[in-house]
């Protein structure tokens, strides 16, 4: 991504001075995830380490400049950039994950993603998704789900992570587990009808989640902590360790299902986290 390319660019969204929260949200993921591919195809044969570390840095540097161009009085939380100086007592945070799936990134396949979301006055008001190598992006104006048409429950988890639960879930529910990449390309396949839930534990931050979680409730979608209480952004210590986006008449299913085969009381429903 040369310099000039991205100065352009960041130039064209500063002359956009009546952009909704919404549509900017669309625009800088949009454009994040251009850009990515154009990195990734330039750097097909090289070093799939060193192209995962460009491309964070990259797609970084232009979210951070582009907000600050856009939206200079707010905030940003990101796995790049995620200090707490003023964010905590913020009204607005943007809250991005500049290549959600770097190792599928850097593998040169397409369950990446791009994220970006708005917080403001302690809930999700914006957020969008790219998909880039699908040339899609899923974002809170995008419309309800679709219905999902295969005949047995589908579930959508980490493909180099998957946690113990998940297996046990999806035994009680007869649901198959079916591994993908990035968090946002596991939670728009679940709107696009293609997964029935997604179930993540063991580890996540707010921005691996933010732009999913806005994306999905927006579209209608059930989306919370495994024992059902509500997903919390913008907090000192960002660490959101599990995830649950399913289909609204799979809730209750769901969250019995998890509370089941859940070791102790830890993620029994309803109960509260520190």
């Amino acid at each position: 991504m040369a310099g000039g390319s991205m100065t352009n660019l960041i130039q064209t969204f500063s002359e956009r001075t009546d952009q909704s929260d919404a549509s900017l949200a669309v625009m800088l993921a949009h454009s994040a995830g251009s850009l990515l591919l154009k990195l990734q195809a330039e750097h097909v044969h090289g070093d799939p380490g060193a192209l995962a570390t460009l491309g964070d840095r990259r797609s970084q540097q232009f979210l951070s400049r582009a907000l600050q161009a856009m939206r200079p009085q707010d905030y940003l939380l990101s796995e790049e950039a995620a200090d707490n100086t003023g964010r905590l007592d913020a009204i607005r945070v943007w809250i991005v994950d500049p290549l959600d799936g770097s190792k599928e990134f850097s593998q040169g396949r397409g369950d990446w993603a791009v994220h970006v979301a708005l917080w403001e006055s302690g809930r999700l008001a914006a957020g969008a998704v790219a998909i880039p190598q699908l040339n899609l992006v899923y974002s809170t104006e995008s419309g309800s789900s679709n219905v999902a048409t295969h005949n047995k429950l589908r579930m959508a988890v980490s493909r180099t992570r998957a946690p113990e639960i998940a297996a046990r879930v999806a035994t009680t529910l007869d649901a198959s587990l079916c591994p993908m990449g990035s968090a946002g390309y596991k939670a728009c396949a679940v709107i696009s009808g293609e997964m029935d839930l997604y179930l993540h534990a063991g580890g996540q931050y707010e921005w691996d989640s933010a732009a999913p979680v806005a994306v999905a409730m927006a579209a209608g979608l059930h989306a919370s902590r495994l024992d059902g209480s509500p997903l919390v952004y913008n907090q000192a210590d960002p660490y959101l360790p599990d995830l649950l986006i399913c289909r609204q008449e799979l809730r209750d299913a769901a969250l019995s299902a998890i509370a089941e085969n859940s070791p102790g009381s830890a993620l029994r429903v309803g109960d509260s986290h520190a």
